[in-house]
């Protein structure tokens, strides 16, 4: 497969990632970590707006791999 079609293929699947997580987040945000004391919502919050990354990874490490010559 061409880094073109890796490109497309993990673009969508990024988009569909990140707007299923943001809702996750939102709705877990929204319900329990209201309830919690200010610095535990501070770190949840810190938290939520940086674990997204991590399962992006190495689908971004597949997108980037070079063609095959």
């Amino acid at each position: 497969m061409g880094m073109r079609w890796r490109k497309l293929i993990g673009t969508v699947a990024m988009l569909l990632f990140i707007i299923t997580y943001a809702l996750f987040a939102m709705a877990l945000a929204e319900g329990r970590i209201t309830e919690a004391p200010k610095l535990i919502q501070t770190l949840a919050y810190i938290v939520l707006g940086l674990i997204w990354i991590v399962p992006l990874m190495p689908l971004v490490r597949w997108m980037a791999k070079p063609d095959k010559s």
